[in-house]
């Protein structure tokens, strides 16, 4: 008997996914807990195993097409089944009674007829694309009835309208000659460079989170330097006796637990008229990956040695880089620390994560003239920019948690004997 398959919330209030990959194609064979399929969603690709044992008859969805929370995943027989129409597709019109059931998305898709002729007019063409893509095709200026489909039964797929996307629109020149031109530019721009290609799930999440924190939480940002002489050499020593290389992030999140001791408003979340201080310290780790910037979190690191964070930040960012950590692990930080100079930043004004109250970038150390004991000298100064919630935290606050901060750093041996 066919079972269907609902896609699980797999995340923390997930409304929706997006399939990148079947694992186990239509008509194969695929074992309880085997992976079936591989799946977007706001920031993880995760591996989604089946519940049952038996022949795939159908996908629920096509790859790079989205799907919500509980809507047919995949529906999965007997070895040997054949899905039934009368279970598992809608009635539909006799016109359309002869189209194939299985692997067939035309009960999702609609039959569109191309602008300036009627459906049932001589030489109409039926155009079979899902609500999404008619939606792409809208923002990206594309006639779906001169697109090729190249889908199942000839739908029309999210590729094709992107390979079909024109770049430019037709102008006319004062002397009737027509040029190039960017559908929002202005008559005088000549745009045949531009063009205009969709986000990807990430970056619009990364969009809608940072627009909502810069929109609802007023920033400070206060800058400052610190003489990295001691930490750069305590890095070198651990590193060197213990055969790896220590990450920065590591004995940063290490200085910066005892000031989220002594402040704990930096460790907190604002909710509504309340103050929600966080006993555990989960710390963010903003890491750059070729599909946007991820923020994943070393849980508990107040309770981890120096080593231990350093082999959860080494784990994580390597996750993060091939998006396969679990939902769980990129949700959930307190506070973030974001290594800015692993890529050769300096200071900035970083944002503050949503349901956070405060973020410390670390720039890159770069050698510099200092006073040191009444005398000048070379020292590497890395530069400090901390950004918190004005809400929460006032600039005196800000100024003496980031003291402390700098303490810890120019002074490792303060934080290590903890």
């Amino acid at each position: 008997m066919a079972r269907e398959f609902l896609l699980p919330d797999i995340g923390e209030g997930l409304t929706e996914a997006e399939i990148v990959r079947w694992l186990v194609p239509e008509g194969g064979h695929v074992e309880a807990d085997q992976p079936v399929v591989e799946v977007e969603t706001d920031k993880a690709v995760v591996e989604i195993p089946s519940p049952f044992a038996g022949t795939v008859l159908r996908h629920g969805g096509a790859e790079g097409e989205t799907i919500r929370v509980g809507s047919v995943l995949v529906v999965i027989g007997e070895d040997g089944e054949v899905e039934a129409s009368a279970t598992l597709a809608p009635e539909v019109e006799p016109s359309h009674a002869a189209a194939p059931i299985v692997g067939s998305l035309s009960e999702d898709a609609e039959v569109l007829s191309p602008v300036g002729l009627s459906a049932a007019g001589e030489g109409a063409k039926e155009v079979k694309a899902l609500p999404i893509v008619r939606k792409l095709a809208r923002e990206m200026g594309v006639d779906l009835g001169q697109v090729r489909g190249t889908g199942p039964e000839g739908r029309v797929t999210r590729e094709d309208v992107v390979a079909a996307a024109p770049s430019t629109t037709e102008a006319q020149t004062p002397s009737g000659e027509s040029m190039p031109q960017d559908r929002t530019a202005s008559p005088a721009e000549d745009s045949a460079e531009d063009q205009r290609r969709p986000l990807s799930r990430l970056r619009r999440t990364i969009a809608s989170n940072m627009a909502r924190s810069w929109a609802e939480i007023p920033h400070v940002t206060t800058f400052d330097e610190v003489d990295a002489t001691r930490l750069v050499e305590i890095r070198s020593a651990l590193s060197t006796r213990h055969e790896v290389k220590l990450p920065m992030e590591a004995l940063v999140i290490k200085a910066v637990i005892p000031a989220l001791e002594a402040f704990p408003d930096f460790n907190a979340t604002l909710d509504g008229d309340d103050l929600i201080v966080h006993g555990a310290h989960h710390i963010g780790i903003a890491v750059d990956t070729p599909d946007g910037l991820l923020v994943a979190v070393v849980r508990d690191a107040a309770a981890l040695a120096v080593l231990d964070i350093a082999s959860e930040v080494r784990r994580l960012g390597e996750g993060a880089r091939e998006r396969s950590l679990a939902p769980q692990e990129l949700t959930g930080q307190t506070f973030t620390v974001s290594n800015i100079g692993a890529v050769g930043g300096g200071q900035g004004t970083p944002i503050v994560p949503y349901g956070t109250t405060a973020i410390l970038s670390v720039g890159r150390a770069q050698e510099k003239v200092v006073v040191s004991n009444g005398d000048l000298a070379i020292a590497p100064v890395m530069p400090l920019s901390l950004s918190y919630d004005h809400r929460v935290i006032d600039g005196a606050q800000g100024r003496r948690f980031m003291a402390l901060v700098i303490e810890n750093l120019e002074e490792p041996a303060l934080f290590l004997a903890g």
